[in-house]
């Protein structure tokens, strides 16, 4: 795995995971993270993966979104850990590869089973299980609970790797020495500024400017017409994510330690509402060029037309001036459409960098228009 992964990497820490699932420092590590309820279903993806060249297989029973609940997937599978750990043991004893679990601290406040869990996945034979520091109730709309997610890892003798709330390579390092986690996991932060493993593993601040996150995102552009063509029927697969992405690309600000750091302590920076320039920085909406307003732009139709351009552009540099075209003709208007609509942040996409409805509503009408991208030939695989 690169170290700028559009995936959910582990950031590594010191401690020493079970020998099945080990790596030097320094070194990456590429895994598949799959939803199943059944054993064949978990075997036959571990076959997949380990064809692809993964090194292990996650199995994610900490989702709470409603495509994933509604079939028993996902957070619904913590209402019975003893199934759970059934299925586990199932995967586990034919996988080639070592599996781990992603799990929630329990269904609600009051069936907070975290502990319980962890102890049937360790027996079970998971190599590693990432405990998310929620409920699947609160989905994204409280701080992750780092306090209980440490009791989980000082409790267990399985690795725990902490999940939650990560954005800056700070908070990662903090809440990995303060937890004892063997390892943590950035999810949301990681769709936010996919550069993080970068910063982490280097220990320091990589404050991109607008031209080189234009790399960035041209880079993934790459990798999609890698994997899905350079051609139209490529381009319709790669809709369904494509666009999407931008939902959370464009909630990047530079957050630089020396300024954020003390704050970071207090209340997670993925939760707290940035608007469009920061003071703190030396910014004003003056300053900004009009393709930086653009790729900060939180309107959905911004997002389709940054997808345009990137996906049409021959270089860096004919996507900047495309994105910077696009944005002296119409951010301004998609600006005062996104304040006319309110700015109430997404539970359902992390809070309070970014905007929309939340809920399993927004779940799924997100779902539904990247269908609508993708066609019909993306559903039928």
């Amino acid at each position: 795995m690169s170290e700028m992964s559009f995936t959910k990497p582990l950031l590594k820490g010191d401690r020493v995971e079970r020998a099945r699932l080990y790596k030097a420092p320094g070194e990456s590590m590429f895994g598949f993270q799959i939803a199943c309820k059944t054993i064949s279903d978990g075997i036959s993806a571990s076959k997949l993966a380990k064809e692809a060249g993964a090194q292990f297989l996650d199995i994610n029973c900490g989702c709470p979104i409603h495509e994933a609940t509604r079939r028993g997937m996902g957070s619904a599978m913590l209402r019975k850990p003893r199934a759970l750990a059934k299925m586990v043991a199932g995967i586990a004893a034919e996988s080639e590869l070592p599996v781990t679990v992603k799990i929630r601290l329990g269904e609600n406040d009051k069936k907070i089973n975290v502990d319980t869990v962890v102890e049937f996945l360790e027996r079970a034979g998971a190599a590693a299980v990432t405990v998310h520091g929620r409920t699947a109730e609160q989905r994204y709309k409280k701080a992750a609970d780092w306090d209980r997610v440490g009791d989980v890892a000082r409790s267990h003798s399985v690795p725990i790797i902490g999940n939650g709330d990560i954005l800056t390579h700070y908070e990662a390092h903090a809440r990995l020495a303060e937890s004892g986690c063997t390892a943590v996991m950035a999810g949301r932060g990681a769709l936010i500024k996919p550069w993080i493993f970068k910063e982490f593993k280097e220990g320091r601040e990589w404050l991109l400017n607008t031209q080189e996150r234009v790399g960035v995102y041209r880079l993934l552009v790459s990798y999609m017409k890698e994997h899905f063509g350079d051609d139209e029927r490529g381009r319709r697969k790669a809709w369904y994510f494509f666009p999407w992405h931008f939902d959370f690309l464009t909630r990047y600000r530079p957050l630089p330690e020396a300024l954020y750091g003390a704050q970071s302590r207090e209340h997670p920076l993925i939760l707290t509402r940035q608007d469009l320039t920061d003071p703190r920085v030396g910014e004003t909406p003056e300053g900004l060029s009009w393709a930086e307003r653009l790729l900060r732009c939180e309107h959905p139709e911004a997002h389709g037309a940054m997808a345009d351009a990137l996906w049409e552009a021959v270089s860096d540099a004919d996507a900047l001036a495309a994105l910077e075209r696009i944005g002296s003709e119409r951010v301004v208007c998609w600006e005062e459409e996104v304040r006319a609509g309110g700015r109430d942040g997404d539970a359902s996409r992390g809070g309070g960098l970014g905007v929309g409805s939340g809920g399993e509503k927004a779940d799924r009408e997100g779902i539904k228009r990247g269908r609508d991208r993708g066609g019909e030939e993306l559903e039928r695989g």
